[in-house]
């Protein structure tokens, strides 16, 4: 049996963890804090990427710069609807969010979210790991692999298993200490 499937979807999982991990903001500027932000505009839904330039100023501020002025008001709005917890302000066509520094509770809360985050990750190794299972015990069942196969199957499937929740471990621990700086 080949593992090239069940490695793939455990590949998933890690890029879909770095990704929500990413949403999570620290106390410093981050553009990819954004990446759920979606405005209302040309009558659809759109990611906020496509519609303003974003750019980093310092430590604590992103600059967000539409590239149609028009669109300024409706951009300001989904983001004082987020609940990212920025401050905002509109100087000109650019509107500038703060990074406040994070108090002790939402530092808390920041954590508690990552690791729900973390959880749902390893539900869905957890998933991937049951079916590639069930086809393991299928072809014994079939006699494609006799019960030392089978057993040195789910042996490596195993390993793969706690690998990879190992590295999204790591993932987690690396984001507390980003959040908790």
């Amino acid at each position: 049996m080949n593992f090239e499937e069940f490695k793939k979807k455990t590949e998933e999982a890690k890029k879909w963890l770095q990704k929500e991990f990413a949403g999570i903001r620290t106390g410093a500027a981050s553009a990819a804090v954004l990446d759920t932000i979606k405005v209302e505009a040309y009558g659809s839904l759109m990611p906020l990427h496509q519609l303003a330039n974003i750019g980093i100023e310092d430590a604590q501020t992103l600059a967000v710069t539409p590239f149609d002025g028009s669109q300024l008001g409706v951009i300001q709005k989904a983001l004082t609807d987020s609940s990212l917890g920025l401050s905002i302000s509109v100087s000109g066509n650019t509107i500038r969010l703060s990074f406040p520094e994070l108090t002790i509770d939402r530092k808390g809360m920041l954590v508690k979210l990552a690791k729900e985050k973390l959880e749902e990750a390893k539900v869905s190794i957890r998933k991937h790991r049951d079916e590639t299972k069930n086809k393991i015990e299928e072809m014994q069942q079939n006699s494609e692999i006799g019960k030392d196969e089978e057993f040195r199957l789910k042996e490596k499937m195993e390993e793969i298993t706690k690998d990879v929740n190992n590295q999204l471990e790591e993932m987690l621990k690396i984001k507390e200490e980003e959040i908790n700086k």
